[in-house]
């Protein structure tokens, strides 16, 4: 494998969520220079001292930060943030107008300064906006692509680990399609270790029943709605989850997690991005062809397909 030395990575946006990404990356160790870009100064310095005070206690990453372009040169990979947030009651897809011109006029300045970036798109609808920044950069598909359904699928995997009694490590299931209301799990291709997910029983954890996977699919589903309402935006678990894309990309580790990347001709679909199971490494993102669906499940994945493809299509050009 080839492990990216002296990694830098990028976040676009000092707002709930990039200020939690820099955080988790910090954490964890993502990459062995993190910094934070934002047009707002005197928030993203804020944020940058922030975090800085802390690093005594996170290992050997720095962090740097501003609202010159220049901080984001040098980047391996940049994660995109920034763009207005969704509000109590908000579908993602509502964001699309604002934050696809926010993309628009972005991606070709920061492609200027971090030409051999792999980007990933965090900011909603990201499966709408990496459509946009594909276009708009001329990145191969692979290259520039978004955090997709990475998070959905832990909020599934958490709660499947509950019910049964196991580790979550233990659960083997993907949440697919949008990342939004049409997102739904790969049920025929889910286990537990190694039991399908309806044969899966422990004393004390009966059998699934389809009506119970029904309801944590919904759960999941509207479960950024709720910590909305309650807290006014989701910032931790998406933090974690987009740090742990970018160690797949800096680690090359070909790790295979469900992020959105502009499909081309995978089961009949194409030009739409959309999270499917893909291969995660130094060279970006790639779907796994071989992915295998029940008749359902395709005809979930191509409404979801539809669903945004007429959002794009409402769009401004």
């Amino acid at each position: 494998m080839e492990i990216i030395e002296n990694s830098k990575l990028t976040v676009v946006g000092a707002g709930s969520v990039g200020s939690s990404v820099a955080y988790a990356a910090l954490i964890r160790g993502s990459a062995r220079h993190v910094a934070l870009y934002d047009i707002a100064t005197a928030k993203v310095e804020a944020e940058v001292l922030d975090l800085a005070h802390g690093t005594q206690f996170t290992g050997s990453s720095d962090i740097i930060g501003g609202s010159d372009l220049s901080v984001v040169e040098g980047s391996h990979v940049v994660v995109i943030t920034a763009g207005a947030k969704q509000n109590p009651g908000q579908t993602r897809t509502e964001l699309a107008g604002v934050n696809a011109g926010i993309i628009r006029r972005m991606m070709p300045e920061l492609l200027a300064v971090a030409p051999n970036a792999v980007y990933v798109i965090v900011t909603n609808p990201c499966d709408v906006l990496t459509v946009i920044a594909q276009q708009e950069t001329g990145l191969p598909p692979e290259r520039v692509f978004a955090s997709g359904t990475v998070l959905d699928t832990s909020r599934l995997r958490w709660k499947l680990a509950e019910r049964a009694g196991v580790s979550t490590a233990s659960v083997h299931a993907h949440i697919i399609g949008e990342h939004g209301d049409t997102e739904f799990p790969l049920w025929s291709r889910a286990t537990i270790g190694t039991v399908p997910i309806l044969d899966w029983e422990t004393p004390g954890h009966p059998r699934f029943t389809l009506e119970e996977l029904d309801e944590i699919a919904v759960d999941v589903r509207d479960a950024a709605y709720k910590v909305i309402q309650g807290k006014g935006a989701t910032n931790y678990a998406i933090g974690l989850s987009s740090a742990r894309i970018v160690e797949a990309i800096l680690r090359d580790e070909h790790a295979v997690m469900p992020v959105s990347t502009v499909l081309r001709d995978f089961h009949g679909l194409d030009g739409v991005a959309l999270s499917v199971p893909s291969i995660v490494s130094a060279a970006g993102a790639s779907p796994i062809r071989a992915t295998s669906f029940s008749e359902r499940e395709l005809e979930l994945l191509r409404q979801s397909a539809d669903a945004l493809t007429a959002v794009a299509a409402s769009l401004p050009a």
